[in-house]
């Protein structure tokens, strides 16, 4: 058995998750993600994939964010035909964040058209809400630790990586003729301590590893959340202001709810109206309900219905357009939870065009702003910032949170780390800007004294040769 892994994405940058395993004939492809952030990243979405969709037999999913399955409605569409193999949490996820982002490509690529901002005469979406339903007639979910069988030499198992809802660690094994041989993939592994997810499964054996490192060059220490939050929402309270927060409508507005909902019940901060503007969010919060099991927050069945502190009396979920363009014209103080989270696209665009330029109102960043995006540019200061293909004063307050990650930071990939019991062989650090990679596989060769590789975008290695 020859093995090799091509690296068609998080290579150096922290989006696009797709690696092609290649085991003699077989071609299976870890996640599907979509480009995010910087231009020259985004464009590879649109590029021919360096391979043909049709020849890949099936895809493992690690979890349902977008830079990990984003792309599967565009390999579908160009001959992908197998199985797609998950969790159970993640297939439903992933039916939500499909349906989103196919709608927000055609929304996108008609906008473009009305206002002829596009250079192109006739913007087209990348995929459309049809080759998203197509994706879904193709998963096939399971439960976490449960072996699945892909071939008669190849099976996987998934195990909790204490991310987002559903959220996996690929344990991948390979049945030669003579050895057993395991390669794991990390995906995104979550923090320790975590206020609404359980802590990442400890794994003891790995023959390759192939670990994220979003955080690998920092700590991000959670610190004192609820004191700092506390501050920034008085703060805004005091100049009768609003305070509008870009968050991921999977994890972090969850989390900022939790938070939110509590410092309100400890009178910390005033009883201020929530508003999620995200019907996505909404679907996605009653599948927390739904599947309780994967986290801590409590859900109690009430007749009919299942229960929680997402279900609080002033949370206000904005189901539709007008309800969402409403809250543009509202001055009074709020909260205004909408996705994007790094403000690439969605509701939140609308939220910053009119809410930048008060000074009285906030943008509050409770995370991880990637190279190149919207986000990272109003944080870092800039004057302006191109929406709709208008230059936007910002003249509001802008504050950022840090401690509200999904991720794990060094510390925490370290700790996760130290749980295998012999060093894997060959260790392969992805998922993470090219400084905080290269930071990582320094620290992981000091500490633990493993050889890591930050791998190359579309750079092959060869895993095993004759097994």
């Amino acid at each position: 058995m020859n093995v090799s892994l091509r690296f068609l994405g998080a290579a150096k940058s922290v989006t696009g998750s797709k690696y092609l395993l290649e085991i003699d004939h077989q071609r299976i492809l870890v996640d599907g993600g979509l480009f995010q952030g910087r231009k020259e990243l985004r464009l590879r979405n649109w590029q021919k994939l360096p391979v043909d969709p049709e020849t890949i037999d099936q895809i493992i999913v690690t979890h349902a964010h977008i830079d990990h399955i984003g792309y599967l409605p565009r390999l579908v569409r160009d001959g992908f035909h197998g199985l797609i193999h998950c969790t159970h949490a993640t297939k439903d996820l992933m039916k939500i964040m499909l349906k989103d982002a196919a709608k927000l490509q055609e929304e996108e690529a008609l906008f473009a058209l009305k206002q002829g901002y596009s250079k192109h005469s006739k913007p087209e979406p990348l995929f459309t809400e049809v080759d998203a339903d197509h994706v879904m007639t193709l998963v096939r979910s399971c439960g976490m630790e449960k072996a699945v069988a892909l071939s008669p030499t190849v099976s996987v198992r998934f195990f909790n990586s204490g991310h987002i809802l559903g959220s996996a660690i690929v344990e991948v094994t390979l049945t030669g003729q003579t050895q057993e041989k395991k390669i794991v993939f990390s995906g995104d592994l979550g923090r320790y301590d975590d206020p609404i997810m359980y802590e990442p499964h400890a794994l003891r054996q790995a023959d390759v590893l192939v670990v994220e490192s979003t955080y690998g060059d920092r700590n991000n220490p959670m610190g004192d959340v609820e004191g700092n939050l506390a501050n920034i929402v008085n703060e805004a309270y005091d100049r009768q202001g609003a305070i509008l927060i870009p968050a991921f409508a999977v994890g972090r507005t969850q989390t900022l709810i939790f938070y939110l909902i509590k410092l309100m019940n400890a009178r910390q901060i005033p009883l201020l109206p929530i508003y999620i503007d995200s019907p996505m969010a909404i679907n996605v919060t009653d599948l927390y309900e739904r599947h309780s099991s994967h986290h801590k927050i409590k859900v109690t069945p009430e007749g009919n219905e299942l229960m929680s502190l997402f279900d609080s009396r002033n949370i206000h979920f904005c189901n539709t357009k007008r309800e969402s363009q409403a809250l543009n014209s509202m001055r009074k103080p709020a909260i205004i939870i909408s996705a994007s989270g790094m403000a690439t696209g969605g509701r939140i665009l609308h939220h910053l065009y009119h809410r930048l330029g008060r000074e009285e109102d906030t943008v509050l960043f409770a995370g991880y702003q990637g190279e190149g995006t919207r986000g990272r540019d109003i944080l870092e200061g800039e004057p302006t910032v191109r929406i709709f293909g208008e230059e936007v004063a910002v003249r509001c307050q802008v504050r950022q949170i840090n401690g509200l990650s999904a991720h794990g930071d060094q510390e925490d990939l370290l700790r996760w780390l130290h749980n295998f019991s012999e060093n894997p062989k060959r260790v392969f650090i992805t998922h993470g800007e090219e400084k905080a990679a290269e930071a990582f596989r320094t620290v992981m060769e000091e500490e633990l004294g493993w050889h890591a590789t930050v791998p190359d975008y579309l750079e092959t290695a060869v895993l095993f040769e004759g097994v």
